[in-house]
């Protein structure tokens, strides 16, 4: 059994370097890969490029910390623990994050386009919107727009010339350097197992020119191949892998622990300030490696989130607040 993509959580980070375009697995706040997102503060990665299906509290913690200078996408907030994205929208306010408004729909087809290898999706979605108004193509009003790195055009019109359905829009593939997943379990070789929804983590693994998994465990490909058809990506799709358990914290991992909703309420109402999200970080970021972010959090609390067996949900806590 080969173990030459296995790597440390700091060396996966190395790979991921200034100006790198990203995307991530997961959905808002489910199985978001946090532990990397942390150790890129760390490193004080800079110019970063996130292309994602929707954003999350990944999203506000790298925003938040001046990582990121371009964020496509559709939506980022921390759904019922924080509604709206506070540093994603102090960082535009201030001019320091440039964003470019797509509708959920068209990330998808996007990242779908990406991973068939096609340069563009075809939709009929958001036509008649303002999405479409040419006034925000702000990578357009920006000169970015290279046909290399950014699509020549955010998007174009055309009619349907097949079955004459009217107008359709044809939007650009969305290509990234870097998917960073977090998952259940990942085999010796690379194979992805996600139990629950996988979401477009299928899609945004084929996109990327390097993927990195971090899993909950890393285990034998032979115990994932007893039961193939449970698996969601190919073990060739994989490029790096690394171990560390509760790396999705605070996001939840379906079967494994719940989101954590006081932690992520407490980082929405502390951090609607720049001063606010530094002390934050003083606190709870930086100084420390995953192993001492665990131990400072406690595992009378962690052991609290786990989720019963049965209900792949903690029954210890009410559902719809904290």
């Amino acid at each position: 059994m080969s173990n030459n993509k296995r790597v440390t959580l700091q060396q996966a980070v190395e790979i991921i370097k200034d100006g790198s375009r990203l995307t991530f697995s997961g959905f808002t706040i489910w199985r978001r890969p946090m532990a990397i997102v942390y150790e890129l503060i760390r490193q004080h990665r800079k110019g970063l490029h996130l292309i994602e299906v929707n954003g999350g509290s990944h999203t506000e913690f790298l925003v938040g910390a001046g990582c990121v200078d371009i964020w496509e996408s559709c939506w980022v907030g921390h759904e019922l623990y924080g509604k709206y994205g506070a540093n994603v929208s102090r960082k535009v306010r201030e001019k320091e994050l440039l964003v470019e408004d797509y509708s959920h729909a068209e990330m998808l087809y996007r990242f779908a386009a990406a991973s068939q290898g096609v340069p563009y999706a075809v939709s009929q979605s958001s036509l008649g919107t303002d999405i479409h108004n040419p006034e925000y193509d702000m990578l357009g009003r920006a000169g970015l727009r290279d046909g290399k790195k950014n699509a020549k055009h955010k998007y174009i019109f055309t009619e349907d010339s097949f079955y004459d359905a009217g107008s359709l829009v044809l939007v650009p593939a969305a290509k990234v350097d870097i998917a960073v997943l977090f998952v259940h379990q990942v085999g010796e070789e690379g194979t992805v197992r996600i139990n629950g929804q996988f979401y477009s983590d299928p899609e945004v693994a084929r996109a990327a020119d390097i993927t990195i998994v971090m899993a909950e465990e890393i285990v034998p490909e032979e115990y994932l191949r007893r039961d193939a058809t449970r698996n969601n990506i190919p073990s060739f799709e994989v490029d790096y892998i690394l171990e560390c358990p509760f790396g999705a914290h605070p996001s939840g991992v379906f079967g494994r622990y719940d989101v954590d909703g006081e932690f992520l309420k407490h980082f929405y109402t502390t951090t609607r300030t720049q001063e606010g999200f530094d002390a934050f970080a003083k606190e709870w970021i930086y100084g420390h490696d995953h192993l001492s972010y665990l131990e400072k959090l406690g595992w009378s609390r962690m052991l609290n989130l786990g989720s019963n067996s049965a209900l792949n949900y903690t029954p210890r806590k009410p559902k719809g607040g904290n």
